[in-house]
This record gives C-alpha cells, sequence and structure tokens, in this order.
C-alpha cells in the first residue's frame, strides 16, 4: 500500500500511515471477510495505533458460532453488531495522537500501549462508582462496530478507553497475554483464597494458567488442577500447581474427599466454559464453600441450585473482565513473576484467520493462538 493518509495538523504521528488496510469484517455468524478498509483517523483524544498481535479468545470462537450470549436472544441484548472487526486481546504501539490525546494520556507516537477491554462510558450509575467494568452501556472493544477491535492493522483506542504503557523489552508474544492475564487476577481476588485453604481449578487454558500463577503467589495450603489436556499439566505446574489431575483417568471426587477427610475443597474456580465443570465444581465443594465461575458458555447451564442453598449454602460469585489488574498483569509478564512464555502455541497471518479459529476452538496441542496482521 504505498498511498499515505493525510492526518490532520493536530493530530502528532510518525513513519508513513496508509490510507487503507487489512482487517477481518463480521457480518453475522460464520460471515467474518478479510476486507481491505479505510484506516480510521483519531479524533479528540483519540488515539491511532499499530496493532503488533492480537490474540484470540474462546469467546472471539463463541461468537464466530454465533453464541446468544454474543449476539443476543428474545431474553438480552446484542453485543455484537456488525459490522464490526473483533479482536479484544491485543499490543500496540502508538502511530498517531489525536487533538489532546498525548497531553491528557501522557503518550507519545511510538509508545507501546494496551487498551483494557471495556470502553466505560463514565457516565452510569457503575461509572460513577468506580465500578467501571460494570458499565451500563459496557461497549467492549472487538465487540460493537463503534469500538471496532484488533482483528486489523490499525485500530483506535476510544477517548473513554483505559490506556497502559507495556515495556518494549516485552516480546509480542508474551504482551498480547495482558488482557486474558488481567482477567485472570481478577478471578483469582474474587476466591478470597488463603493459606489454609485447598483450591481447585478446572481448567488450564490460557485463563487458566493466569489463576493457577496468581492463586499459588497466595500459597494454598494445596493447589489442584483439573484439565482434560495432558500436554497442559506441565505448563499447569509451572505456573504453581501442586497437583493435575485428568478427570477423565482419576475420580477426582474421590480423591478430593481423600485429601480433605472428607469434606471437599474449600474453594472452586471454574475456567472451562463447559457445563460439566461447573456441575462437578459445586459437587466437590465443601459446605460453605467459595466457587468462582469465570467462563462464557455458548448455552444455558442447569444445575441443582438446593446444593448451593439448602444443602451446602456456598458463596457463589461472577468474574467479570479485569478491573484495576492491568498494571499488576503488566508487572508480572514484563518480571515474570507470571512466566507467560510458551503461552501462546500458535501463530497466523491475518489471510488465514479462518484456520486460526478453528486451531483456537480444537485445542489440539495448543494454547493461546495469535493473528500478526502485518505477516
Amino acid at each position: 500500500m504505498s498511498d499515505v493518509i493525510d492526518r490532520p495538523e493536530d493530530a502528532a504521528q510518525v513513519g508513513e500511515i496508509p490510507k487503507t488496510m487489512q482487517a477481518v469484517v463480521c457480518y453475522a455468524p460464520g460471515d467474518y471477510r478479510l476486507e481491505e478498509v479505510e484506516v480510521p483517523t483519531p479524533g479528540p483524544g483519540e488515539i491511532l495505533c499499530r496493532v503488533e498481535l492480537v490474540g484470540i479468545c474462546m469467546s472471539d470462537v463463541k461468537t464466530y458460532h454465533g453464541a446468544p450470549s454474543f449476539w443476543g436472544d428474545d431474553t438480552q441484548p446484542r453485543y455484537v453488531k456488525p459490522p464490526m472487526i473483533p479482536g479484544h486481546e491485543f499490543i500496540c504501539r502508538v502511530a498517531a495522537l489525536g487533538e489532546g490525546a498525548g497531553e491528557t494520556r501522557n503518550l507519545e507516537v511510538g509508545d507501546r500501549v494496551i487498551s483494557e477491554q471495556i470502553v466505560p462510558c463514565w457516565d452510569c450509575r457503575f461509572c460513577n462508582r468506580g465500578q467501571y467494568w460494570m458499565c451500563d452501556k459496557h461497549d467492549l472493544y472487538g465487540f460493537q462496530n463503534n469500538v471496532n477491535g484488533a482483528f486489523a492493522q490499525y485500530m483506535i483506542f476510544t477517548k473513554e478507553g483505559i490506556v497502559h504503557k507495556v515495556p518494549d523489552h516485552v516480546p509480542a508474544e508474551e504482551a498480547v497475554i495482558v488482557e486474558p492475564l488481567a482477567c485472570s487476577l481478577h478471578a483469582a481476588d474474587r476466591a478470597q483464597v488463603t493459606p489454609d485453604d485447598v483450591v481447585v481449578i478446572a481448567g488450564a487454558g490460557t485463563l487458566g494458567l493466569g489463576i493457577i500463577g496468581q492463586v499459588a503467589l497466595r500459597n494454598p495450603a494445596k493447589l489442584i488442577v483439573l484439565d482434560l489436556k495432558p500436554e497442559r499439566a506441565e505448563l499447569a505446574q509451572r505456573a504453581g500447581a501442586d497437583e493435575v489431575w485428568n478427570p477423565k483417568e482419576v475420580d477426582v471426587y474421590a480423591k478430593i474427599k481423600e485429601i480433605t477427610d472428607g469434606y471437599g475443597c474449600d474453594v472452586y474456580i471454574e475456567a472451562t466454559g463447559h457445563h460439566a465443570a461447573v456441575n462437578q465444581g459445586i459437587h466437590m465443594l465443601r459446605k460453605l464453600g467459595r466457587f468462582v465461575e469465570f467462563s462464557v458458555f455458548g448455552s444455558d447451564v442447569t444445575l441443582d441450585w438446593s446444593i448451593i442453598s439448602d444443602r451446602k449454602e456456598l458463596d457463589v460469585l461472577g468474574s467479570h473482565l479485569g478491573p484495576y489488574t492491568y498494571p499488576r498483569a503488566i508487572d508480572y509478564i514484563a518480571s515474570r513473576k507470571i512466566d507467560v512464555r510458551g503461552w501462546v502455541t500458535h501463530t497466523y497471518p491475518m489471510s488465514q484467520f479462518h484456520e486460526a479459529l478453528g486451531v483456537m476452538e480444537r485445542g489440539e496441542s495448543s494454547l493461546k493462538v495469535a493473528i500478526d496482521p502485518h505477516s
């Protein structure tokens, strides 16, 4: 692309920014197209960023297949309003600054940056109370047509976005993990783990590994991880798991009873997105235990709620996004307090985005799949 875009005089920039770029555009479930689109121009307070790398989340896969939780149904609003560009796990560099953006954000062209996945309105009840991650408007990069995501060579960080700098020395394959790790840290925080707790974490995918790493730093009495994929056991133990069990190979209920004098685990964190793992956790917990749900499901989950109330009086806690945890996630990755090397197992050029989505969905010898928009 040889044409260079003319930027407004009040937009600081460096290098040549093309007029058009490649981007994956979502039109409907299963209808994602690689297209040539205009490179957006940053308005006042906005930041134009060159995308270094974008990760694929299982929520991206479920959205591609039309999961009701994203496309909406008769009972809930739609997250996805096409046409839009998906992608909410990204690492970028500042390419151009809209009027006032550099001063208000303390940014310069060339800075390495990430924006939190939520784009708060800053005017609703939740934003006014500091609970911005539950913003009533709830725009998310890659899930609304006015906040396009990072399956593109360039993207806009909106004036409402929460932007953080990322050290230059962090490899892109590690920096792209900041968003999922921030979410994992929040889930671990919700669990309120103490040194006396026996903790079970279901799932050793990218999000589960982040939860394992944070929980391990709290020195629980025992940290047990459940996963069906044997190749993830080593990563889980490297992240801090004491033991890794495969529910297809061992009776996890009997084993947890054995090590807890018959009571059950104190904390169970669900990070698989599979229905069976929810019921598994409800049954594995002791009375008065804590259950943390941290998954996006493709369909409704059913369980016996009387176990939660009458039989065990459980604390059931949800976990959404990564509020106030991005600085910690960036520090943990940069210092390797949580070592994310090897978590990105596959990187594809944008022209192979369909294959990338498929590899992420199947999870066969893969963990985090990423797209390099410029390869």
